[in-house]
């Protein structure tokens, strides 16, 4: 009879951890998730090491719904959101869904900017934390997702980064965004958050 008690005593704590670990775990957003008319606003600011500022302003999202269907409103385009909200099939994504406390995966990048450079980004990516952190828009339960690795291009510039994001669920997105590359620090930050 000892012996059974101690069983299930073992079998009971086991559950409560398994659903203490589970508790921090966050699943892809989903198109049920997002309503019309939410928005969000973020500041931005990009200074290097001599003071030189290459970037400053704010940059607005906003759900609206066309012949009813949503879109991401941002300020070059209009998004549908079913694409957005599409199952990430990367092996090497920026979010590797779900996102829980401790996991580890590689981001890779392959990008072109508007003047055609072409480029890559590539970053061993680590969930440090998940608790409560604050920004101009509000306090939020958010994941610390820290991101080190090299950024490079076809015209020969070749840098080490390191990107921290905080994404906070509730608000399906990063609240802030920390860049540190070759003497250029870029910080965007979540201002306003509204629900209609």
């Amino acid at each position: 009879m000892r012996n059974h008690s101690l069983v299930c005593l073992i079998v009971l704590l086991f559950s409560f951890c398994c659903l203490a670990a589970g508790s921090d775990t966050t699943p892809q957003p989903k198109l049920a998730d997002y309503q019309d008319g939410e928005t969000w606003v973020w500041k931005y600011k990009g200074v290097t090491t001599s003071g030189e500022i290459r970037a400053d302003g704010q940059d607005t999202k906003k759900i609206v719904s066309q012949n009813g269907e949503l879109f991401m409103q941002t300020a070059a385009k209009a998004i549908p959101l079913a694409v957005i909200v599409q199952p990430v099939q990367s092996k090497t994504p920026r979010y590797h869904w779900p996102l829980q406390l401790g996991k580890k995966w590689t981001f890779e990048e392959h990008w072109t900017s508007d003047d055609g450079t072409k480029g890559a980004t590539i970053q061993d990516a680590e969930v440090l934390s998940f608790k409560e952190e604050t920004v101009q828009a509000g306090t939020f339960m958010a994941y610390t997702i820290k991101y080190k690795g090299k950024i490079t291009d076809s015209r020969g510039y070749s840098a080490d980064t390191e990107d921290v994001h905080l994404y906070a669920p509730q608000v399906k997105t990063f609240i802030k965004l920390t860049q540190t590359q070759s003497g250029y620090l870029y910080v965007e930050e979540l201002i306003e958050y509204s629900k209609q």
